[in-house]
């Protein structure tokens, strides 16, 4: 890989963009599953809400503390996340009214996540053993809960269902992220590999994948193609467990690992390509 690639490629990583497209293949799951026509306004505030608030809470420190000096990357990044605010912002004004207040909620426990409330007191992405709950849960709720209240659609027991298989797909992914991030976290925010250890972790990995996977038959409409989707899903997830390791590259979870969602996402759109074919 040449340098010029290699610097795309890193800003690709670290500019979120790949997380933002990962965030977005949820979405378009979810106008296929719920039976909602494409919404371009719910995309890109999936899209450039996700590329925002990801930049905001991995590098606004760093650019406080910068005075104003920054690196060639970091003004690339800079550029990029006031891009993608202005348009999460003018796309969350053409949300409908509901949608806007169940993402101000999702807003407001990201701020919670990234900004402590007073100096004494962290943020709750520094609060022991809670970050990967909230992550979870702001991810399924902007990726099927949003969607889904703008088309005005009820919040059923089968939107619930949904709404555990993504909790437990995001956490799971989460776990694999802690692994190998073990050698850098801080001792006090008690991960779980911290607490439990990495064997332990991957065989929690292992128990959650059990009802990820047999949520998908308690799905109104159920599909049994999308059975098979998610059986490949599942032996991702299982080879990227037995190979996550601290010892492992950024790009393992930074790309791989988060690759995840994507796959999941093109396979429903192989599907839909072969059946129209």
């Amino acid at each position: 890989m040449n340098n010029s690639i290699r610097t795309a490629f890193n800003l690709y990583l670290n500019g979120s963009v790949h997380v933002s497209l990962a965030v977005f293949s949820l979405v378009q799951m979810t106008f296929y599953f719920c039976n909602i026509p494409f919404d371009t306004v719910v995309s890109a505030l999936a899209f450039f809400g996700t590329l925002f608030s990801y930049n905001f809470i991995k590098y606004a420190e760093t650019v406080y503390k910068s005075k104003g000096v920054f690196s060639k990357n970091m003004k690339a990044i800079i550029a990029m996340s006031l891009i993608a605010l202005t348009i999460a912002g003018f796309s969350f004004f053409m949300l409908q009214f509901n949608a806007q207040l169940v993402t101000l909620g999702l807003l407001l426990l990201c701020l919670l996540y990234a900004i402590p409330i007073y100096p004494k007191i962290p943020n709750l992405r520094n609060w022991a053993g809670i970050k990967i709950y909230i992550v979870s849960f702001c991810w399924a709720g902007v990726t099927l809960i949003v969607p889904i209240v703008n088309a005005g659609l009820a919040l059923t027991q089968d939107i619930g269902i949904k709404f555990l298989q993504r909790f437990f797909l995001v956490l799971i992914l989460i776990l694999i992220f802690e692994i190998v991030d073990l050698q850098f976290d801080d001792k006090k925010l008690k991960t779980v590999p911290q607490t439990l250890g990495m064997e332990k972790t991957k065989r929690l990995i292992f128990l959650l994948l059990i009802p990820f996977y047999f949520l998908e038959f308690f799905k109104l409409g159920f599909q049994s193609i999308q059975a098979w989707n998610n059986l490949v899903i599942v032996a991702l997830v299982l080879f990227f467990t037995w190979k996550a390791s601290p010892q492992q590259t950024k790009y393992f979870t930074l790309f791989w690992v988060e690759s995840v969602p994507i796959v999941w996402w093109l396979l429903i759109v192989g599907e839909k390509f072969f059946s129209f074919v």
